[in-house]
């Protein structure tokens, strides 16, 4: 299947270019050239210039605005979605923290069945689709029946998880977690008992059994994976993304020191979990030496600005991460939003809280947090390139948030919204436009009511 798409502005080879011509098929970009120029990729003619740019067969459609590539959710619970607007203090007088919060996500996680979770992932990975979001990487760790026991299919939690992105079009990486622990060596209480397999050889198994292109590995943490557990996990995870919640509470930093004597990132350099293949999700509370083990590794850092902020974890050193060698990605994690656009301007905005100062990252540095896809094992993505992956997101650019911004990158990450998406393309077919809205609100209300029924 071949189409084709005049771009009015598009992020192409780091600069936002004007009237852009591409051409798919089969899911990849086969052709992308400014409109008015010969294709380099073209056959040259007899006088050795290219043949120029022909309009391909059929209609070309015009999209209107900026279009950027995929934007890639490098960390995400789908079936947090049903926690937005119903986990915040009302009177005036309750507190809370991470730890008070998770009781409440404990609540909703104890309710939702294989149709259930599948309801919920699928209206809320079409809320992703529409916000531009074109990889998931659902970092999954609901396995098991309320008491525990495994269903006739172990994996039918996850494979609820795949039929749902399949539905909506988005690709998913399935991150497939292990959790063997309430805390440091504590058995598992109440619901986690849905989360564990008992230890991380059965883990393993039921992982290879997972009916799934792309999967992936994940360390739920390193108080839910014992230390003598953790080297099983990292030999199963050989070859595949490898995700691991690290250092987001201050006082999960503080129980591993007095357990084991060591950092989180420590316990995890020594068990061979650090690398290029693995991303460390909000590594926020972080020694100096922790943030030299990350970069010198060149492990990813999954940085959740908006969930962060939500449950009060901190501010991470993002900017000290990359200069240390880490690749920064971004998640929406809990999706108190889903927008990785307002993930890419928290990034910089939440540095200048904690620094006092501005310009900690540029715009196309933040882009290229946004559309990391390679951290999900999507190396084709996140380009509009000849022979990547067709992803394609369109912004209004005459929308009253981005109207007389510059119609730039600048305009994509610290004007422009989620709402402000007109159009979506994933693997060359339409996932979601602007028209769209209101039936996805109308599925989400309806999976998450029924969550809460």
């Amino acid at each position: 299947m071949t189409s084709a798409y005049l771009l009015e502005r598009a992020w192409v080879d780091g600069a936002v270019v004007d009237d852009v011509l591409v051409e798919i098929a089969d899911g990849r970009f086969v052709r992308v050239s400014p409109a008015d120029r010969g294709n380099p990729h073209d056959t040259p003619g007899a006088d050795g210039e290219p043949r120029g740019n022909p309009r391909p067969a059929g209609e070309t459609r015009r999209l209107a605005g900026l279009t950027i590539p995929g934007l890639a959710n490098c960390h995400s619970h789908a079936f947090h979605r049903a926690l937005r607007g119903r986990t915040q203090p009302s009177d005036g007088q309750s507190r809370g923290t991470f730890w008070t919060w998770r009781e409440q996500m404990y609540a909703v996680a104890g309710r939702l069945d294989p149709d259930s979770y599948f309801a919920l992932a699928r209206a809320t990975f079409r809320e992703m689709a529409a916000a531009g979001i074109t990889s998931v990487g659902e970092f999954h760790y609901l396995h098991h029946q309320p008491d525990g026991t495994p269903y006739d299919d172990p994996n039918a939690m996850g494979h609820a998880l795949i039929a749902a992105a399949a539905e909506v079009g988005i690709r998913i990486a399935l991150l497939d977690t292990c959790y063997l622990s309430s805390g440091f060596g504590r058995p598992p209480e109440g619901v986690q008992a849905r989360y564990t397999d008992g230890d991380a050889g059965r883990w393993a198994e039921r992982l290879a059994a997972i009916d799934h292109t792309h999967v992936g590995a994940a360390i739920h943490s390193v108080r839910a994976v014992p230390k003598d557990q953790l080297p099983t996990v990292v030999e199963a995870a050989h070859g595949r993304p490898l995700h691991v919640h690290l250092s987001e509470q201050v006082a999960e930093n503080d129980a591993c020191l007095a357990t084991y004597g060591a950092t989180p990132t420590q316990l995890l350099r020594d068990a061979g979990a650090l690398g290029t293949r693995t991303t460390a999700v909000h590594a926020t509370h972080l020694t100096g030496a922790d943030i030299t083990h990350l970069g010198s590794t060149e492990t990813r850092a999954c940085f959740c600005p908006t969930t962060e902020r939500d449950l009060g974890d901190g501010i991470g050193p993002g900017r000290a991460l990359a200069k240390a060698g880490a690749t920064i990605t971004l998640g929406s994690d809990s999706h108190a939003v889903i927008d990785l656009l307002e993930e890419m301007r928290a990034l910089e905005m939440d540095e200048r809280l904690a620094t006092q100062q501005r310009g900690h990252w540029t715009a196309a540095e933040l882009l290229a947090a946004g559309t990391a896809h390679e951290s999900l094992g999507f190396d084709d993505a996140g380009t509009i390139a000849v022979g990547q992956r067709a992803d394609l997101v369109t912004i209004d650019t005459t929308a009253p948030r981005t109207a007389g911004t510059g119609s730039d990158e600048g305009t994509a990450v610290f004007a422009a919204t989620a709402a402000d998406i007109t159009h979506v393309v994933a693997d060359g077919r339409v996932v979601a436009t602007r028209d769209d809205h209101e039936d996805i609100g109308r599925e989400l209300a309806a999976a998450v009511g029924r969550v809460h029924a």
